[in-house]
C-alpha cells in the first residue's frame, strides 16, 4: 500500500466509489437520486471488466443460485423493469431487456424448486430447434439483458446525472480524516464523507477472480431461438439482434483472461448437442471475464471495520441481476435509511479478512 504525505485535495464529493462496473455505477446513480454528490474512480477503463463479459441472464430460479441469495435476487428481479426504464430514459438507448424465460434441460425428471416440467409438444412449440435427447425439459421464469448495452447506458446515465467517472485512476489507500475519509490515488488525495469498494475481482480478500470463457455465434437464422437454454455444460442466450451468446467456464486462474480454444470449442459442442442447427455456425467472437467470487459464493455488502468505508463486491455470477437491489440497499445503508430487505447474510464481518480498505 502506497502512503502519501500531505497532498492538496482537488474535490470533496459526499461519497467516492472505487469501481465503475455495473454495481458501482448503479449505486452511484441511486445515491445521486437521493441527493448525494458522487465521484467514481476506476483503475482502468470504466465498465470494461466483468460487467460486459457476462451473459446477462436474470433467472432467480436458477438451481445454481445459493439458497441464501434467492430472496435478495428475487427482490432485484422485481426491481429490474423500473431499473431498465430509468437507464433507458436517462441514456436515450435500449438495453435489449427480454422477458421470455429459460428452458432448462436436466438429466433427471424430478423438477427442482421453481422448475415447470414441459411435454415434448410444449418444447416443440416453444423452441422447434431444440433437441433435448435424453434430457428432461423444464421452464423457469427469467429475463435477459445485454450487459454491453446495459453498462453503456449506465455510464451515459451517470454522466447525465452529473456523476463524474474517472478512468485510469487507481485507489491506493483510504484513511480516516477529521471530517470523514481521504482517498489516495496515484496522483492526488481526495476527501469525502464515505467511500465504497465496488472493485469486483480487485476488491481484496476474500474476493478472488473466477475466470469465465464465453463465445458468440451469429446464426444464418436470426430467429433460431427465443428462450435462454440451459443445458449440461453450457447456457445459450439469444439476443434480439440474432446474436447468440454461449457460456461459460468457471476457473480458478487468477487474473489470467487468456481465451483457450479448447474451452471455447467445448462450449460450442455442448450447445450443438441440444441445438443441432448450430453445428454449421462458426465462432463469431470469444472472450474471458473475471467474476468476483467469495468462499461461500455470496456477495460482500455493508460497512467494513474501517469507519465510513463500505463494500459492495463479490457478486460472482450474479452482478448484472443483483445491481438494482444492491444499489437501493447499499444506498440505504450509506445514507442511514436502510431498506426493509435484509443483507445480514452478506455482511463483510463473516470473513475475518474482509476488506477494511482498498
Amino acid at each position: 500500500m502506497i502512503r502519501c504525505s500531505k497532498i492538496e485535495s482537488v474535490k470533496s464529493p459526499d461519497i467516492i466509489i472505487a469501481g465503475a462496473g455495473i454495481i458501482g455505477v448503479s449505486l452511484a446513480l441511486e445515491l445521486r437520486r437521493r441527493g448525494a454528490d458522487v465521484l467514481i474512480l476506476d483503475q482502468s477503463e470504466p465498465g470494461r471488466e466483468a460487467s460486459i463479459a457476462a451473459a446477462g441472464m436474470l433467472a432467480v430460479a436458477d438451481h445454481e443460485t445459493p439458497a441464501k441469495l434467492r430472496e435478495f435476487a428475487a427482490e432485484s428481479a422485481r426491481l429490474y423493469p423500473e431499473f431498465v426504464a430509468r437507464l433507458e430514459s436517462l441514456s436515450g438507448m435500449t438495453v435489449d431487456f427480454r422477458r421470455h424465460g429459460n428452458l432448462v434441460l436436466l438429466p433427471e425428471p424430478a423438477p427442482l424448486p421453481g422448475h415447470q416440467p414441459l411435454s415434448s409438444e410444449d418444447l416443440a412449440r416453444m423452441e422447434p430447434a431444440l433437441s433435448p435427447g435424453a434430457l428432461f425439459p423444464f421452464f423457469i421464469p427469467g429475463d435477459t439483458v445485454d450487459p454491453i448495452l446495459l453498462m453503456r447506458a449506465a455510464l451515459i446515465a451517470a454522466q447525465q446525472q452529473g456523476i463524474e467517472v474517472r478512468g485510469h485512476t487507481a485507489v491506493r489507500e483510504i484513511r480516516s480524516s477529521e471530517t470523514g475519509i481521504e482517498v489516495v490515488t496515484s496522483t492526488e488525495t481526495l476527501t469525502a464523507r464515505a467511500a465504497v469498494n465496488c472493485r469486483g475481482s480487485w476488491a481484496g480478500a476474500p474476493v478472488r477472480p473466477r475466470k469465465g470463457q464465453m463465445l458468440s455465434l451469429v446464426p444464418s437464422n436470426p430467429r433460431l431461438l427465443t428462450h435462454v437454454v440451459q443445458a449440461p455444460g453450457v447456457y445459450v442466450v439469444p439476443r434480439t439482434s440474432g446474436r447468440i451468446v454461449l457460456g461459460a467456464t468457471v476457473e480458478d486462474a487468477g487474473f489470467d483472461k487468456t481465451v483457450v480454444p479448447g474451452a471455447v470449442e467445448g462450449l460450442r459442442q455442448a450447445a450443438v448437442r441440444c441445438i443441432p442447427e448450430l453445428a454449421s455456425e462458426a465462432v463469431h467472437e470469444s472472450w474471458a471475464g473475471l467474476r468476483p467470487g467469495t468462499p461461500d459464493d455470496l456477495p460482500l455488502m455493508g460497512a467494513t471495520e474501517a469507519p465510513n468505508v463500505y463494500i459492495a463486491a463479490g457478486h460472482f455470477r450474479n452482478g448484472i441481476l443483483l445491481a438494482p437491489a444492491t444499489a437501493k440497499t447499499m444506498a440505504g445503508v450509506i445514507t442511514g435509511k436502510p431498506e426493509a430487505v435484509s443483507i445480514a447474510a452478506f455482511s463483510p464481518a463473516r470473513f475475518a479478512t474482509s476488506a477494511k480498505s482498498f
